[in-house]
């Protein structure tokens, strides 16, 4: 009877204990990574009662949300995210809530540890956008033409248009076409002018009977000066023989374009990870730059992980079986925009409370039994 005491207590311990775990899990259910773990029983031997041998955590994933953030990863799949915290030490994570701070550098939105990137060297690294913030000047070489003009027409002008030096500077120019029909037919003398109405460039351009620039008479050579120093840019009008550029057909004229080459200084517009975990850079529609790629972590037993603070794995570099890249080895895809939630299903969390439940008052019953049969011996004792 007396044993019988002591196991029922044991009884109303462990389940307090394995309700202990209920609890935190549903009370998780809402945070972003989290795992949720099970509590296991072991009988104490020889018959006396039983007790909380450990948790596991399972290693099922969570369900995956779109949050919007550009900045918000998830792994379809294997893997875990890898921190570093400011001593060096590595942390692990499958709750892929990530920001830049004011420095440049990714970190985890709430433990603020750099999130690693692996190089082609499978060397971790520190993830930063410095050196993608911006995409330097690119210098105008070329002006290329399209358009018809009419071969009665007496003049014709283009622009302006902007080009760019080396540190970003702009200037505009504009192009204009006059008859030389006296001296030959189908020929045009071509002038340019920056902004202040400088001549920059002149020559001619010739067309054939069949209204298309004739070889040798196509291109005129420019010096456009931007911000002190005189830029060298080619002013074509179309590939010789073609309908490719500027065209003189029958008809009347139509509205001339000209298109530079280069552009101006760029910033980031938008930032994004691929599938392969690849930081994408985007300055413009045309413009974009790839950036470091997401390291990923697995281990020979998920279920042995413990989780601190609800989303890391910490001092676990022991249990840690590979690092790698997503879409590789048994790792898989990461999905930028994404967040994964926690695994808790609520279903489970009350079915798991009724059985706890139902153990705990059984095992408190039979500690009332037992406590009645020890009166009742103690009472017919002092009767006798």
């Amino acid at each position: 009877m007396f044993q019988a005491l002591f196991n029922s207590l044991s009884g109303l311990f462990s389940f307090s204990r394995s309700l202990d775990t209920v609890s935190n899990n549903v009370a998780n259910m809402n945070t972003p990574g989290f795992r949720g773990s099970d509590s296991f029983f072991e009988n104490i031997g020889g018959q006396h009662g039983t007790r909380i041998s450990g948790q596991g955590l399972r290693t099922a994933a969570g369900d995956v949300r779109q949050t919007g953030n550009a900045t918000d990863v998830a792994v379809d799949g294997g893997g875990f995210f890898i921190l570093q915290d400011a001593s060096g030490r590595l942390h692990y994570t499958r709750a892929g809530q990530f920001i830049f701070d004011d420095n440049g550098w990714l970190v985890d939105s709430v433990s603020r540890f750099n999130v690693m990137a692996i190089g082609a060297d499978g060397q971790l690294s520190p993830i930063t956008m410095e050196g993608n913030r911006t995409l330097p000047a690119q210098v105008t070489t070329r002006l290329t033409t399209t358009g018809n003009v009419a071969v009665s027409a007496s003049t014709y002008e283009m622009g302006p248009i902007t080009v760019y030096g080396a540190t970003g500077a702009t200037q505009t120019v504009k192009i204009k076409l006059t008859s030389n029909s006296a001296q030959r037919a189908r020929s045009f003398l071509v002038t340019v002018t920056d902004a202040s109405g400088a001549q920059i460039g002149s020559g001619e351009i010739r067309f054939s009977t069949t209204g298309f620039l004739e070889p040798g008479f196509n291109t005129v050579n420019l010096s456009v000066p931007i911000q002190g120093t005189t830029q060298a840019i080619t002013l074509d009008f179309g590939a010789p023989g073609t309908s490719q550029g500027l065209t003189s057909l029958s008809g009347v004229s139509s509205n001339g374009t000209a298109t530079a080459d280069g552009r101006g200084q760029l910033g980031i517009t938008t930032v994004s990870f691929d599938e392969s975990g690849v930081l994408q850079f985007r300055y413009s529609s045309t413009e974009t730059r790839q950036g470091q790629q997401l390291a990923l972590a697995s281990f020979i037993s998920e279920s042995a992980l413990e989780l601190q603070n609800g989303r890391l794995i910490s001092n676990a570099d022991a249990l840690r079986s590979e690092i790698g890249r997503a879409r590789t080895s048994v790792f898989g895809k990461v999905q930028g925009g994404s967040l994964e939630m926690s695994n808790i299903d609520l279903t489970q969390e009350f079915a798991d409370m009724l059985i706890i439940q139902r153990g705990y008052q059984a095992s408190s019953r039979v500690m009332t039994v037992s406590n009645e049969m020890i009166e009742q011996l103690y009472n017919s004792t002092r009767g006798g």
